[in-house]
């Protein structure tokens, strides 16, 4: 029997339908917001990715502000800024704003990974001196710096002829909360030397969770971030009143997902009906095997059911869902009704 006691968030990547312009996948991203603010949704996070025709999630803190003007109360976040690709002041600049214009509702959660291909990564970096490798070397004291120049004391710079005081923001009230995020065991490791909030990306491929997350509670730090270790975990999801028809949902994703990890040229997320009638290899339907598998899909108890063993499974008592369900062709272009039926129906069982 299920136990009303798990928390329930969302990670949106602006999906891009086939059906869809950027316009529309971010009139969609306000609806889908709006409803996990109504449902009492704990956050709502904004991935970043660049150059990817089926991902409009290009910016987060633009969209956060679009999205801080249009809700009342769920958290609103990053999953998250890759900081390799910015100068850390610009993001401590930018989260701080968006602090002060929603005042503890903010979730800054930073990764290392670039979210995009190399020649997008080089052009991301612009002008900035020092290579892309350098940049990641540099992420541990990059990651201090953001915190600190957040924060109302900032950060002293050491200069020749004296010390130099960086701050994001001339008088800070509060601070946007903190979040490690990763796929890897280097980010378990920093996220539990550093006494940060950490999230494992589980919903990238699903291997490596028990593993970062056992390591990363057995040797965290306390530290005036985080007193003890404090976690969370990502999953797919696709919700309907049927299976089959939150599997039909669900296709789409997968195809794109196999394509990806096959080398195929990308494209917008398919509609339905499209995505019935693909034709795959056998080393993509493998992959969309398995990754069915992993998610959470099916009806309303079934899904619920789900998410409450995984929280079960891996200690959490809160599961961030990526609604990945895309649409039946003739939908409203500005809508996304199979993401918010996800949110909705998830809801109705566990909150």
């Amino acid at each position: 029997m299920l136990t009303r006691g798990v928390r329930l968030s969302v990670l949106d990547l602006v999906p891009v339908r086939s059906d869809q312009t950027s316009a529309h996948a971010l009139a969609a991203t306000v609806r889908l917001a709006q409803t996990a603010d109504r449902l009492g949704f704990t956050r709502y996070w904004v991935a970043e990715h660049h150059n990817m025709p089926s991902v409009g999630a290009t910016s987060p803190p633009v969209v956060l502000a679009y999205l801080a003007a249009q809700t009342a109360q769920v958290r609103l976040g990053s999953g998250g800024v890759m900081l390799p690709n910015h100068a850390p002041l610009a993001v401590a600049e930018q989260f701080a704003l968006l602090e002060a214009a929603a005042p503890g509702r903010i979730d800054l959660g930073i990764g290392r990974a670039p979210g995009s291909d190399p020649v997008t990564s080089v052009m991301l970096r612009g002008n900035r001196s020092g290579a892309p490798d350098e940049d990641v070397a540099n992420f541990p004291d990059y990651l201090d710096h953001v915190r600190a120049m957040m924060s109302s004391r900032g950060v002293q710079v050491q200069l020749r002829d004296g010390d130099y005081l960086l701050k994001a923001t001339p008088a800070a009230a509060g601070e946007p909360r903190l979040w490690l995020l990763g796929s890897s065991m280097y980010s378990a490791r920093l996220a539990a030397a550093k006494g940060l909030p950490y999230v494992f990306a589980h919903h990238f491929s699903g291997q490596g969770t028990q593993e970062a997350l056992a390591y990363y509670r057995a040797n965290f730090t306390p530290s005036e971030v985080c007193a003890a270790p404090t976690t969370f975990l990502t999953v797919n999801a696709a919700v309907a009143e049927t299976r089959a028809e939150a599997e039909a949902l669900m296709l789409p994703n997968l195809q794109m997902m196999a394509r990806l990890r096959t080398g195929r040229p990308l494209g917008p997320v398919d509609v339905v009906e499209d995505a019935l009638a693909a034709v795959v290899s056998d080393a993509e339907q493998r992959i969309i095997d398995s990754g069915l598998r992993r998610a959470v899909v099916g009806a309303p108890d079934e899904a619920a059911e789900q998410v409450q063993t995984l929280a079960d499974r891996f200690g959490v008592d809160e599961v961030m869902i990526n609604p990945v369900a895309s649409a039946r062709r003739g939908t409203d272009p500005a809508t996304a009704p199979g993401r918010e039926r996800t949110c909705e129906l998830l809801a109705k069982e566990l909150l």
